[in-house]
């Protein structure tokens, strides 16, 4: 074994084109374990920080880019879920607990930014992004109200599982994708004019998907259309994932990240000891991807950027 190298991981290639994404000499790198479920990764580039959840130990987690160290951002958290930063650079949370969604403001208040949808309470809010706009894209499984691990069980209001978006003008929380059984991880492409998204509803139905959807973003991002499968995990289920700028997938399976090309070939994975909950991309150059996996916060240096 050389020196270094953590067990049960490596990289593998599956198409010859995967060698270029990663250096011969990086290895993958254990930042922190101690976790019951890691989560939601988010980079801070501004203070070179890392924020990431521990859902069922109800904190969110800081790593320090210029230290190594690792503390606690907040405890509680409302079992916080997904994480992002707007382009102001605020913290966006997807609470479990609250079944909301929140923005963190530079002094330290936290603002309410969708909670219901048509006077229902939401089922518990899961991943969010936001494009340039302003605009937040969430997805909103049932996880958090099936069991009390990971929030407070309790029935859906809404009786479905749908994809949201907040208008960045009025707050209006509006359904785009209707047809999801457990609607999870969700990206943007480049240009923000394709939307990603991923259906985990295998993980309580055999027959259940474990895909990743591919819609067209139009009007002004006020609608959607298609939404074809892009690609199926044949290692447990997308969950959390993110793009670089030529046009890949890197997103967290059941052993580890897969990594897949435009044209949706599995061109080759990280193999990681753990199962993957989400992946951000971050440092100075944006070529660190890190990811949330279990009990442990993973890192890995690649010859790609994320965007």
């Amino acid at each position: 074994m050389t020196f270094g190298v953590i067990e049960g991981t490596g990289f593998g290639v599956i198409e010859p084109e995967f060698s270029a994404c990663f250096i011969g000499l990086a290895r993958v790198e254990r930042l922190w374990t101690g976790a019951r479920w890691s989560e939601g990764p988010a980079w801070f580039p501004a203070g070179r920080y890392l924020l990431w959840s521990d859902i069922p130990n109800n904190r969110l987690m800081r790593w320090d880019e210029t230290d190594g160290s690792v503390s606690v951002f907040r405890q509680p958290s409302n079992n916080t879920n997904g994480n992002t930063v707007d382009p102001q650079g605020r913290l966006v949370c997807c609470e479990h607990l609250t079944r909301r969604v929140t923005r963190t403001e530079p002094d330290g208040s936290v603002t309410v930014l969708a909670d219901r949808v048509e006077g229902k309470r939401l089922n518990s809010p899961n991943d969010v992004a936001v494009t340039s706009d302003g605009a937040i894209w969430f997805t909103d499984p049932s996880y958090g109200i099936m069991m009390d691990y990971e929030g407070d069980r309790a029935e859906s209001e809404i009786g479905a599982c749908h994809v949201y978006r907040i208008d960045p003008g009025t707050g209006a929380v509006v359904a785009m994708a209707t047809d999801f059984v457990k609607p999870n991880g969700l990206a943007f492409s480049a240009d923000e004019k394709t939307l990603f998204i991923a259906d985990t509803g295998g993980t309580h139905d055999p027959d259940g998907p474990a895909h990743i959807r591919r819609f067209d973003v139009a009007e002004g991002g006020t609608r959607l259309s298609g939404g074809e499968v892009f690609a199926t995990c044949t290692k447990g289920f997308f969950d959390g994932f993110r793009l670089d700028r030529d046009g890949r997938i890197w997103s967290s399976a059941a052993d580890g990240l897969h990594c897949l090309a435009p044209d949706v070939r599995l061109i080759g994975k990280i193999h990681l000891p753990e199962i993957v909950g989400n992946v951000t991309f971050g440092g100075a150059k944006k070529n660190r991807l890190s990811a949330a996996a279990t009990s442990s916060l993973y890192s890995v240096f690649l010859n790609v950027n994320g965007l």
